[in-house]
């Protein structure tokens, strides 16, 4: 089937993106204990591993770019925030003006936050207001952003897999402020243990969902949500542990120059089959994003990329 495309919005794919740069990456200490997506290199040296990094994360912003994608590119050369380069945990933007500030597990991701992407934000977008969650973290409750949350944008529905990272009071505040409906499970991978962050085994685009549906504990929770997203229209592809595994469910999808394109990493593309491809195609063009040493701290193409949801100012289009 040959997709019809076009470079107007949709509300679920955003055209810009905020992209943190490392400059001192490697993968977090504090957050080893509950992700089993991190690895190691021991065959690489830290200064090697950093610099591979920071230009996987040159060259990702290139390709976006070049697909038509408006890219805001921050530095940071701090040596305290390993995770610096996921800057979809701690903050989100919405439709409306709306801006989100999360409260984060690791003592040293909440390092993260950064006064200087705000103000960016507030002066090439109209912002109406940021509601900031991070005190929360005072009573370890944490709610990593859309790491945490799955946001269904066109059926206002916010997915979410619970974990030290998700908790369900946060959730419902944020669900109460920004009109989305929680739909919460829990879910593990292939090994049985937790899933730390939503957005690696479930992605939202207009038209499509990818999602490893095994990952859902219970089978009735399972069904639902299947067809949750059956009755929303969307083509359902169904990946397996070892897709999930490969990061196939860390993707986002955008819109570019000549329509939605979807972000992933290459390392999770080659996990597809040729039919789920061909069925993608069918909604976005793919454009794979070569991140092998970002991805040994557990995260992907997906948690690299802070959707920007608002409404450009006239001077900054």
């Amino acid at each position: 089937m040959t997709p019809t495309r076009s470079a107007a919005s949709s509300v679920q794919a955003p055209r810009g993106v905020v992209m943190i740069r490392p400059h001192h990456f490697t993968p977090n200490p504090q957050t080893a204990v509950d992700n089993a997506f991190q690895g190691t290199d021991s065959a690489r040296s830290a200064r090697a591993i950093a610099q591979a990094a920071y230009d996987e994360a040159t060259k990702a912003a290139e390709s976006l770019q070049a697909a038509g994608v408006r890219v805001h590119l921050f530095d940071d050369a701090g040596t305290t925030t390993p995770d610096s380069c996921f800057p979809n945990n701690w903050f989100s933007t919405h439709a409306g003006g709306h801006v989100a500030i999360y409260p984060m597990y690791s003592p040293n991701r909440r390092l993260e936050r950064r006064a200087d992407v705000i103000e960016m934000l507030k002066h090439n977008y109209r912002v109406q207001d940021v509601i900031d969650y991070s005190g929360l973290e005072q009573d370890d409750v944490f709610l990593e952003g859309t790491g945490a949350m799955v946001l269904d944008h066109v059926e206002r529905v916010a997915y979410a897999a619970r974990s030290h990272r998700t908790n369900e009071v946060a959730l419902e505040r944020f669900c109460t402020h920004f009109n989305f409906e929680p739909i919460v499970f829990d879910a593990a991978d292939g090994a049985g243990k937790p899933v730390y962050h939503t957005n690696v085994l479930m992605c939202i685009g207009t038209g499509f969902a990818l999602i490893g549906l095994d990952t859902i504990r219970l089978p009735a929770r399972r069904a639902e949500i299947e067809q949750r997203l059956a009755d929303s229209g969307r083509d359902i592809l169904d990946l397996s542990h070892r897709q999930i595994t490969e990061f196939a469910g860390n993707a986002i999808e955008l819109t570019g120059d000549q329509g939605p394109v979807l972000a992933i990493s290459a390392r999770a593309l080659r996990a597809l089959e040729p039919d789920q491809k061909a069925r993608l195609e069918a909604h976005v063009a793919l454009l794979p994003l070569d991140i092998p040493t970002i991805e040994l701290a557990g995260g992907s193409v997906r948690c690299m990329l802070a959707g920007v949801h608002l409404t450009p100012r006239p001077s900054a289009r």
